[in-house]
This record gives C-alpha cells, sequence and structure tokens, in this order.
C-alpha cells in the first residue's frame, strides 16, 4: 500500500517476518523477486482473535521495495465506497489447492463474487460493517489455509483481506473490509 507498508491478516503476526515481494514461484530465485525483512509489525488495537474481528496489520519494511513492473502500490478504496452483492473480484495466494492438498509453490488466484450477509450467518461472529462475505453459489472456490492476509482486489482495488473460512473449505469466506480501517492505515503511515 505504500513502498515501505505492507497490509496483511493480524492473525499472521509473528517473531520475526520478512516480506517477498514480486513473487511467482515462492520455492525459487524469481529475478523479480524483492526480499525484505520487516521493522515494524503493528496489529489493530481492537484484533480480537477469537472472533476474527479487525484482522488487519500494517507491517512496516525496513527499507522501501524498488517498484518495478512486478511491484507496484495498490489503491485503497475510500471509506464511502460500498460493494454490493454481486460484484466480482480477485483473490490470490500460495495457500493450500484443498483439504487434503499441500500448499501450492505458484501464486493462483480465483475469482470470488461478494455475497448478501446473510450467506454469512454460517460464521457466528461475522460483522457486515467489518468484514466482507465473499464466495460463490456455483463454485467451491475460496481461499483456504496459507492464503490468509492475501489481498481481495474489485477493479483494481484493494478492498478486503483474507480473513477466514469453515474448517471444511467451503465458501462463503470471510475477509476484512479495508474501508473501515482507512482512519487507522492513515494514521499509522502518518505516524512513519
Amino acid at each position: 500500500i505504500d513502498p515501505q507498508f505492507v497490509m496483511t491478516a493480524a492473525h499472521c503476526r509473528g517473531r520475526e517476518i520478512t516480506v517477498t515481494l514480486g513473487a511467482h514461484n515462492i520455492n525459487m530465485e524469481e529475478s523479480t523477486q524483492q526480499t525484505i525483512k520487516t521493522e515494524k509489525q503493528i496489529v489493530h488495537p481492537m484484533f480480537q482473535k477469537d472472533s476474527g474481528f479487525n484482522d488487519i496489520m500494517l507491517l512496516k519494511l525496513q527499507n522501501k521495495a524498488e517498484l518495478t513492473p512486478a511491484v507496484n502500490v495498490i489503491h485503497l478504496p475510500s471509506p464511502s465506497d460500498i460493494l454490493k452483492p454481486g460484484k466480482m473480484c480477485w483473490t490470490a495466494g500460495w495457500g493450500h489447492t484443498g483439504e487434503n492438498k499441500p500448499p501450492s509453490d505458484t501464486l493462483r488466484e480465483a475469482e470470488l463474487r461478494i455475497m448478501d450477509k446473510e450467506a454469512c450467518k454460517v460464521h457466528t461472529d461475522y460483522d457486515d460493517h467489518l468484514q466482507l462475505c465473499v464466495g460463490s453459489p456455483s463454485t467451491s472456490k475460496s481461499i483456504y489455509k496459507g492464503d490468509s492476509g492475501g489481498p481481495l482486489v474489485c477493479a483494481g482495488m484493494a478492498q478486503g483481506i483474507a480473513s477466514y473460512v469453515n474448517s471444511n473449505e467451503k465458501p462463503p469466506a470471510v475477509f476484512t473490509r479495508i474501508s473501515e480501517y482507512l482512519p487507522w492505515i492513515n494514521k499509522v503511515l502518518k505516524s512513519k
């Protein structure tokens, strides 16, 4: 979201995080890759691990990323951006490709639909103001283990962060709604 900041899910925090930008195959060294250690993990102060609420974190990189054709910043929505059910968006990740399948070596993407909040009643703690209900009524495409923190991109804009899906990998999945966190994001970016 900025040459020195990466956005991800708060539940992805760890003792030490190194970010690899511009990667396609994470098990190869590619000329497009930039590997940068994080200087700071900034977890949203209201993050609730049990409910998944406020599942957003900013990673401040030790060095600014070099912007290239393979590494760039993405636009964030405005607070007034309303995603209507039916809108088609994209997500991507290196997560498991099925319940008993390994993670993917190469970046995989899936086209997913913004669902009505009623579809997320299967998730006991779903909150439509803080989260997005994302899936597809006709296919089983979704995020899965290892895809957390990945983007939901709608019309070239980052609208969501992969948060969680049912343990049986059945959609709909829950993404953190980025537009709700813009004041916090801007405050963190300004305090560089």
